[in-house]
């Protein structure tokens, strides 16, 4: 709460920086702005920027790394009764301790004896030090925010190129999100690979790419019945794949077909229904299409299966039993839902990509004779083929990362099949079920959801090099 209210105030600051530079600037020129070097909102912005950002960063400097200080300030001396626990409870002693200090837990803990003497202590400290931390961050960001604004008052004049000074401070912003993009891309990566490697102390990396059973355990007693978990992900990326080929089988004609009538043959007025229409359905929450396969598809696919089998029972009575046996959760409904899902994604990306062709493209066609479907086919969709496949691959990607629709309609049982009307589980659901609840990262059984996303993380960047490929193999007719 302190540092939003300092930061309130000191953006009330810097919006009184921004009003006393560009008044500055003009009275400079005696009221003709016409000879500033830059715009009067130039000035202003440069002296509330000198205000505002250095004392900002250090107050949310402070915010982030400020508990840490306080906390490494009280474990510096540690009292003798304290010194007795175990690290874990030590590290709970301390919690504690910062918690009834700042008023986030209540002050009758369970400690007795010299222990609450212990906590005693550290609470008053933690309270000095903590209001020392506080006083001294308030005290260094105010005395930096006037300090830059004394630096950038005086130098406003006519002659002073506020515009480039604004716009290095601009650059400096975008300079600094990209590395924080890059930094974050890169922390998610190690952080992939260095518990994986944990993992793969423990169990074999071959066992685990070409095992084709999974059922990962935490051996509790030594006579425990398959203590050592098997892990094996075959079966995971196998139901991964099905039911993303069959969300393609759905997505990727329909969302086509629709983006080619869209841009190509439908009215103004119908494509400005349609198209919006469309896109509700990227909005739609994937728990919604969750409900909307476990309560409404998958009941309706049963029934039908069911009905089937119920015919060829007399004449086919292995796969009239079979079809009569299949339940509301399979493969098939969550790759239909799921398609559904990412209709939009295929078609309102292809269609932005068909509208990008240039039209002299089309009028080329047409002139020398050739229809409009054979426009679309023969020009329209090989010159706008490149987009196509980054709407596809965005498609894949999206239905590889799909969590709640197939934990609510395809089931959680791993199977190494390629039956639709089976129950499967995917990657992401694995992950999920591993990392639910209170987990300690000591054990393969948690280790392995790690394992998992490294893996998928390698093939979903194999599937991305060979679109680029077939993109830039394409792409080079038309350059």
């Amino acid at each position: 709460m302190l540092t939003w209210l300092s930061l309130i105030v000191l953006a009330l600051f810097s919006g009184a920086a921004f009003v006393a530079g560009r008044r500055r600037a003009v009275a400079a020129t005696g009221g003709r702005a016409r000879v500033l070097h830059s715009l009067p909102n130039y000035y202003g912005t440069y002296a509330a920027l000198w205000a505002g950002a250095p004392a900002a960063l250090l107050l949310l400097a402070g915010a982030m790394f400020g508990g840490r200080v306080e906390d490494a300030v009280l474990q510096s001396t540690r009292p003798a009764a304290v010194q007795a626990l175990e690290p874990d409870r030590q590290a709970v002693f301390y919690s504690d301790a910062q918690a009834i200090a700042a008023k986030q837990s209540p002050s009758e803990v369970a400690y007795e004896g010299d222990l609450k003497v212990a906590l005693d202590a550290k609470v008053a400290e933690a309270k000095r030090v903590g209001t020392l931390i506080n006083v001294g961050m308030l005290a260094a960001a105010a005395v930096l925010a006037l300090a830059g604004f004394l630096l950038a008052f005086p130098r406003i004049s006519t002659e002073f190129r506020a515009r480039n000074r604004v716009e290095g401070w601009i650059g400096v912003l975008l300079i600094g999100c990209s590395v924080a993009a890059v930094l974050t891309t890169l922390g998610i990566v190690l952080s992939l690979v260095w518990e994986s490697w944990r993992f793969f102390q423990s169990v074999n990396p071959l066992s685990f790419l070409f095992g084709t059973e999974w059922s990962p355990q935490i051996a509790m007693r030594a006579d425990q019945v398959a203590s050592a978990g098997a892990f094996g992900a075959v079966p995971l990326f196998a139901g991964t794949f099905l039911i993303m080929f069959i969300a393609m089988l759905v997505a990727a004609p329909v969302g086509l077909y629709s983006a080619i009538y869209l841009s190509e043959y439908a009215s103004r007025g119908v494509r400005g229904v349609v198209k919006p229409l469309l896109e509700i359905l990227a909005g739609v929450p994937t728990v919604v299409y969750g409900f909307f396969a476990a309560l409404t598809v998958g009941p309706i696919f049963r029934a039908g299966f069911n009905a089937l089998g119920a015919m060829l029972v007399g004449t086919m009575p292995g796969v009239g039993q079979y079809l009569m046996e299949v339940q509301n959760q399979m493969a098939l409904v969550a790759g239909v839902v799921m398609g559904i899902m990412l209709i939009p994604f295929v078609s309102s990306l292809s269609d932005d990509i068909i509208n990008a062709v240039p039209q002299t493209l089309r009028d080329g066609s047409y002139a020398m004779g050739a229809t409009k479907s054979e426009t679309v086919k023969k020009v329209i969709l090989p010159a706008a083929l490149p987009g196509i496949m980054a709407a596809m691959l965005l498609a894949v990607s999206r239905a590889v990362g799909e969590t709640m629709i197939v934990t609510m309609a395809a089931g959680l049982q791993a199977k190494m099949t390629v039956n639709p009307l089976d129950t499967v589980t995917t990657v992401t659901v694995q992950i999920v079920t591993l990392l639910t609840g209170d987990q300690e990262f000591d054990s393969p059984k948690t280790l392995s959801a790690f394992g998992l996303g490294l893996t998928l993380f390698v093939v979903t960047l194999c599937l991305n090099i060979v679109a680029l490929r077939i993109v830039q193999k394409y792409r080079e007719q038309y350059d």
